[in-house]
């Protein structure tokens, strides 16, 4: 195994995390995945004298949970990030390099979220290394990029009074972001010779129809009233396919829709909400015939700002950065939907940096070491230390 970096600079643990090639295979066929991050950061927790298990019901794809006991007697702190990252096809420059100048760490995943990564090591380390009264359990999941599998593991056996979820946000608390549905509207129409239109169906112009119906839903959504942080919900169109050839009416027609949700708006609301516009539309227009299928769907999430995680690190996060840290929300989606969902309470925070997804991306330095700083102290607020 790869010489480990001295637990004490989160820096220098995130530029070897960079290194390690962790490209998720569900956005790359062929992709590294997870396997190499999981072992270093299993090792590295097991040195810092956690109990580290390794969950993997997909082959290939583990996530890593390790945990520090305490006495006992305090609330268990539970801190998640990802191991995966985007791919690097367009990445300018090596993109597992981990270079360090003017103050920035370079490479895919350097701020998402490998940076989350180091952190979390270092922080969990360090609160811990006198004994805590509540357990912290740290949980480094894969697949975050894509489908999730490996917070959706983890929560299946995991539970914690509460949760950081840690993502980049600019050492700002992110306290609600939008849920997102995708579904595939079926569309089935009547083939006929394109000199006859009248004897067939088109399903392509009742594709027309739809849109024209989303596009009043969407003008409903921007009139109603907006969130404090995320705006207002959407609705789009990311595909359509349809049609055999140039000379026949199309007998069948596929949108997949993307639906854009507020904190208090559930999945299945949303579907009803979209099968009714088609059923209306079906009413007006009785060749109208479709089908709904939900694809996947993520509720939203929002913090509440009265939880103990919440005040526990906005505390810290003021302590560090010797001002009030700001408050944000996020139009994606992050593993804090699941989290909560789980009925586990829970806020996102993370370092500082540009680049997500794009052809160069960079951490900042002093951030890294920022949020460190504020997660040992959240960890240590929030478990408490053990009476002497």
């Amino acid at each position: 195994m790869t010489r480990l970096p001295p637990e004490s600079d989160p820096v220098a643990i995130l530029q070897q995390l960079v290194r390690i090639d962790s490209v998720n295979p569900d956005l790359v066929p062929g992709a590294a995945g997870e396997a190499e991050i999981a072992a270093w950061c299993g090792g590295w927790l097991r040195q810092q004298g956690f109990e580290v298990t390794v969950l993997e019901e997909t082959p290939g794809r583990p996530s890593v949970v390790g945990v520090k006991r305490g006495s006992g007697a305090g609330r268990s702190l539970m801190l998640n990030a990802h191991l995966d990252t985007v791919g690097v096809a367009t990445y300018a420059g090596d993109p597992f390099s981990g270079a360090r100048r003017d103050g920035r760490v370079y490479g895919r995943g350097a701020v998402d979220t490998k940076s989350g990564l180091a952190a979390i090591l270092v922080a969990a380390a360090r609160a811990s290394a006198g004994e805590l009264a509540g357990d912290v359990i740290v949980t480094l999941v894969a697949d975050e990029e894509f489908g999730s599998i490996g917070t959706e593991e983890v929560l299946r056996t995991v539970s914690a009074d509460a949760a950081l979820v840690i993502e980049p946000s600019s050492l700002e608390l992110t306290t609600a972001h939008r849920g997102f549905a995708w579904f595939e509207l079926g569309l089935a129409g009547l083939a006929a010779h394109g000199s006859q239109p009248e004897l067939g169906v088109d399903a392509i112009w009742h594709a027309g129809l739809a849109l024209a119906a989303l596009d009043g839903l969407r003008q409903r959504l921007n009139s109603e009233p907006a969130h404090a942080t995320l705006g207002h919900g959407a609705v789009r169109v990311s595909k359509i396919a349809g049609g055999d050839d140039a000379a026949t009416v199309a007998a069948r027609c596929v949108l997949t829709l993307e639906r854009r949700m507020l904190p208090g708006q559930s999945p299945d609301s949303i579907e009803a909400e979209l099968r009714a516009l088609f059923t209306e539309l079906a009413v007006d227009e009785p060749q109208f015939q479709f089908t709904l299928t939900r694809l996947v769907a993520r509720a939203a999430f929002e913090a509440e700002p009265h939880w103990p995680i919440v005040r526990a690190l906005t505390a810290n996060a003021e302590r560090v950065l010797g001002q009030p840290a700001k408050t944000r929300g996020e139009p994606f989606w992050t593993d804090a939907g699941l989290i909560l969902e789980a009925g586990i309470p829970c806020v996102v925070f993370g370092a500082d940096g540009e680049g997500l997804h794009a052809d160069t991306e960079w951490a900042d330095a002093k951030s890294v070491r920022a949020l460190a700083d504020i997660l040992t102290g959240t960890i240590t607020e929030f478990c408490g230390p053990t009476a002497g």
